[in-house]
């Protein structure tokens, strides 16, 4: 669902990140907040005022949406799941797993682990902010507390809501999971109603359109659009675990994949290698012995008028962990690698040896047929 993000620390052993997409809901927060917002809220201020109180409240979203996010991945982590990290991006923040739930109970105590912690944090700021207004607090500290804390409270409500991937929408999950010991099925339920919370959004968001509220309708309907992708993904998640449970990168790799020369040119390798077989990653090999890899991106990074004169063994990235796998590799795992760095083959390697490759094309083309065979839903 999301690209490599920027990290910016770690917490508790979280690696906590931001996408890209996240600077746009900064900027919008914090214009929002400072030209109407606070001016509305509390009269008489000073500009300067407004925009330091926007940012601290764009801040304390921040810390917000890590702190609910925070407490899914420890809850997740007491139950043995592990967690790659905390990304925020446009639509607000996720707790990153490479595995589902081991059971419902987990599922459960994950889900609802998140809006809690944002009742107490709403709780707890609304409450300091009462405190401060009977103690003289300058205006502008109270109403940051004050709103950072309804913000936690609406959070809470709104991931509440029964539509999964929501937290509401892994409650019922959960539940499902627990009656009928079927997960797929449970998905499935919670994912309709994913779906049907995501066209609700987009509905409203058009009547909002039509009412003149231009801004507030699109950004419903964009929701809308990502709550509905995104349990639609994450039902095709669940299939995908449940049809290549068990199975390893043996079975699915090519075992005699194209290799490079270390010695040819550049041009050589885009008119011979990748106009021919259409490949962005090749490993290279020097008398039997795996050097590393070489791909389209690194060729793309290197001016053209070079490309005659330097050889592929300038463009060589070593093997890593990032890149290979071994033949008895999860698939799973594999497919987790491949999402994680953005590479759509890996090599596989056995004692140093290239044994073959695998691919993201290959792997959904076998589920296709799978799908297709066995009847996926």
């Amino acid at each position: 669902m999301l690209g490599k993000g920027i990290t910016l620390f770690r917490l508790f052993g979280f690696k906590v990140q931001i996408d890209a997409s996240w600077l746009i809901i900064v900027v919008l927060v914090t214009w929002s907040l400072t030209t109407g917002v606070f001016p509305a809220q509390y009269e008489g201020l000073s500009a300067l005022s407004y925009a330091l109180m926007g940012v601290a409240a764009a801040m304390g979203l921040f810390a917000s949406i890590v702190f609910h996010e925070l407490s899914h991945s420890l809850v997740a982590r007491r139950f043995g799941l592990e967690m790659r990290g905390i990304t925020l991006f446009v639509f607000g923040g996720v707790a990153e797993m490479d595995d589902e739930p081991p059971s419902a109970v987990a599922e459960l105590a994950m889900a609802v682990a998140g809006p809690v912690s944002s009742v107490i944090a709403g709780g707890a700021l609304y409450g300091l902010s009462a405190i401060g207004v009977a103690g003289g607090w300058p205006l502008q500290i109270t109403g940051v507390l004050l709103y950072v804390g309804l913000i936690n409270l609406v959070l809470a409500a709104f991931n509440m809501v029964p539509a999964f991937p929501l937290d509401g929408g892994r409650v019922l999950r959960a539940l499902l999971w627990q009656w009928r010991g079927n997960l797929r099925w449970a998905t499935r339920i919670a994912s309709m109603g994913g779906s049907a919370f995501g066209v609700l959004l987009i509905a409203l968001g058009l009547l909002y359109v039509v009412m003149g509220a231009f801004i507030s309708g699109l950004w419903l309907a964009v929701i809308g659009l990502f709550v509905r992708s995104a349990s639609m993904a994450s039902y095709r998640q669940v299939i995908t675990r449940e049809l290549l449970q068990g199975e390893t990168v043996r079975r699915f790799m090519a075992s005699e994949p194209v290799t490079v020369p270390r010695s040819i040119s550049v041009r050589e390798l885009v008119e011979d290698y990748v106009y021919r077989h259409h490949h962005k990653f090749y490993p290279v090999v020097d008398n039997g012995k795996l050097l590393g890899c070489v791909t389209t991106r690194a060729v793309k990074e290197m001016p053209t008028e070079e490309w005659e004169r330097r050889a592929v063994s300038e463009l060589v990235k070593t093997c890593d962990p990032d890149n290979t796998v071994s033949p008895e590799t999860d698939v799973m795992d594999a497919l987790s690698l491949m999402r994680r760095t953005g590479n759509s083959r890996l090599m596989v390697v056995d004692g140093g040896r290239l044994v073959g490759i695998v691919s993201l094309k290959d792997l959904l083309e076998f589920l296709n047929l799978k799908l297709d065979l066995e009847g996926g839903g």
